[in-house]
């Protein structure tokens, strides 16, 4: 126990150890001979062996082991003016040391660390310190210093000595604590200046990997809406629905802090899970076709229609098929939702994923819910990944008001599952949330400000299919001069662009016009982009990739206003 804690002193604890441990030594000497010219018999003896025990309290110290050193200096400190008060007598006031004394372990222990040692040793000076006056100073010996000596003599060096050495302890403690504060200051702005530096990297990440992400999830939003055959629609639909899970993985682990805390929305839309987990088996077959292996899907029948965080659902679900086809080489995986019970007004299903795999040993099987945490090195050598997936899952059910729990052989697969308990909807509800409103704008006028061609591309063929007459620029600037110069009902503006970005552009546009509707196409899902928004005059913000009747639904509102 020792050794642990060796490595966890400072060199300034050590350093201080080391140097009161050899100013008691000099001083216990300077006492022990006090002692003797006034033959004081046996302390001089006691007082000597307390400056021994002081010198090897210095030397233990300086070698590296202040944990030992420290309580050979604290007991030796406390004992050897307990001795002395009592051969003095009451008159020589040398208990007024243990004043000092109480405020020792304040310097020597660590107060985060070491609390109970903190109290244990300030209350030693007390108990000692009553001691010797319930016992009238005969706590070791009877017999006292001649009380005329005492108070001439003995009583000024004393009170003096004390005095000093508190004032001492004071001024250190304000030294040290003065610049511990300086520390954490400089600690804090580092942790700042880190996190800053966080920010702006997984923003500029998140813009980056949108760009992409916007074209499969509007391109495929367009290309079901041109007619297409209906194996084409079935894959068209895949297409979308892998792009909006991919979106919402990127949000999950690009907004670090959210997925730390573990405290996650959850956006409740009536759903009929049999649809849902279909979509899923088709999205992940073909991986395991590649593999040789089985996928296996069983829902039962009668699951009601209920309010769920589909997308939250389905990236569980993802995560966790995904995980299981990674660590299986031969049988397969089964995803199963089973109903468990129902109510009036609500249901609990209990959902597993079984597989075949490698399974996890049983000392690992907390670890592996730790991000960025594998069951073994060897295991994200071969297989890879980043160790983020199931982190999420926990997060996630977590916040669905469960837990996920973990069957795991080595060698005969694993099998995670949890039990949600959800709230009924209804049918009618379900066909209010999926129905598409048919929408005709009537040739309303929308500029949009986008850099980037794609983006482009998808946003015009979006909002020219519902009849909206669409103008495009590339920057702020042009964007500011436009509105000058033209009348438009909305503005859809993006944030980061060449020559003036849209937080610029729109504060410009407020100077001259202070009605025209402002929305933001943003690539960030961070709260101070969105204060930023508001302070520049933008009426509201669209997530990019944007959702096409999200985007609709946004436009419908302020032209409605």
């Amino acid at each position: 126990m020792i050794k642990k804690r060796i490595g966890r002193f400072s060199k300034r604890r050590r350093m201080i150890v080391q140097v009161i441990s050899m100013i008691n030594a000099f001083l216990s000497i300077l006492w022990a001979g006090i002692a003797y010219s006034m033959e004081i018999k046996e302390l001089p003896f006691y007082l000597s062996i307390a400056s021994i025990l002081f010198f090897l309290a210095a030397a233990i110290s300086k070698k590296g082991n202040a944990a030992v050193g420290r309580l050979i200096f604290i007991l030796t400190f406390n004992l050897s003016i307990t001795v002395a008060s009592s051969f003095i007598g009451k008159h020589g006031s040398v208990e007024f040391f243990l004043m000092f004394g109480i405020g020792l372990p304040f310097v020597i222990f660590s107060f985060r660390r070491e609390k109970y040692l903190v109290f244990i040793f300030a209350a030693l000076s007390i108990i000692l310190w009553g001691l010797l006056y319930f016992t009238n100073f005969d706590l070791f010996t009877s017999k006292h210093l001649n009380t005329e000596i005492a108070q001439r003599i003995i009583y000024p060096i004393s009170i003096t000595t004390t005095l000093l050495l508190v004032t001492f302890q004071l001024i250190y403690f304000s030294y040290v604590n003065a610049k511990f504060n300086t520390t954490i200051h400089s600690k804090k702005q580092q942790a700042l200046d880190a996190s800053n530096a966080k920010s702006k990297f997984l923003s500029t990440m998140s813009h980056e990997i949108r760009t992409p992400l916007n074209a499969v999830i509007g391109l495929s939003h367009i290309l079901g809406d041109n007619g297409p055959r209906k194996d084409q629609a079935d894959n068209i639909e895949a297409l979308n629905y892998s792009g909006k899970i991919l979106l919402n993985l990127l949000n999950n682990v690009l907004d670090f802090s959210k997925m730390q805390s573990t405290e996650i929305d959850l956006d409740n839309i009536p759903t009929d899970l049999s649809l849902a987990i279909k979509q899923i088996k088709k999205v992940h077959e073909a991986s395991c076709l590649r593999k040789g292996i089985f996928m296996s899907l069983e829902i039962d029948k009668d699951i009601p229609i209920v309010w769920l965080d589909v997308v939250r659902f389905n990236q569980v679900i993802n995560n966790l098929v995904t995980n299981a086809i990674k660590f299986t080489e031969k049988g397969g995986i089964t995803l199963k939702i089973k109903k468990v019970s129902q109510s009036d007004e609500k249901v609990k299903l209990l959902t597993e994923v079984i597989d075949t795999g490698i399974g996890i040993p049983k000392d690992k099987q907390e670890t592996i819910w730790e991000a960025f945490t594998q069951a073994s090195s060897e295991t994200n050598r071969l297989y890879g990944g980043t160790g983020l997936g199931l982190p999420i899952v926990k997060s996630i059910v977590e916040s669905m008001g469960s837990n996920v729990k973990i069957e795991s052989f080595i060698g005969h697969g694993s099998r995670f599952y949890f039990e949600v308990e959800l709230n009924l909807a209804s049918k009618n509800e379900l066909m209010k949330s999926t129905t598409k409103k048919e929408r005709n704008f009537n040739r309303n006028k929308v500029l949009l400000v986008e850099d980037n061609l794609i983006n482009i591309m998808v946003c015009q063929q979006i909002l020219e299919k519902v009849n909206l007459d669409v103008t495009v620029v590339h920057d702020g600037l042009s964007a500011v001069n436009s509105v000058r110069d033209n009348s438009y009902d909305v503005v859809l503006m993006d944030i980061q662009m060449p020559i003036m970005d849209g937080y610029t552009a729109s504060k410009e546009i407020r100077k001259f016009n202070e009605n025209i509707p402002i929305l933001a196409l943003s690539a960030s899902v961070f709260i101070e982009v969105k204060e930023r928004m508001a302070k520049s005059g933008m009426n509201g913000f669209i997530y990019k990739p944007f959702d096409p009747e999200d985007l609709m639904n946004q436009i419908e509102n302020v032209l409605q206003d």
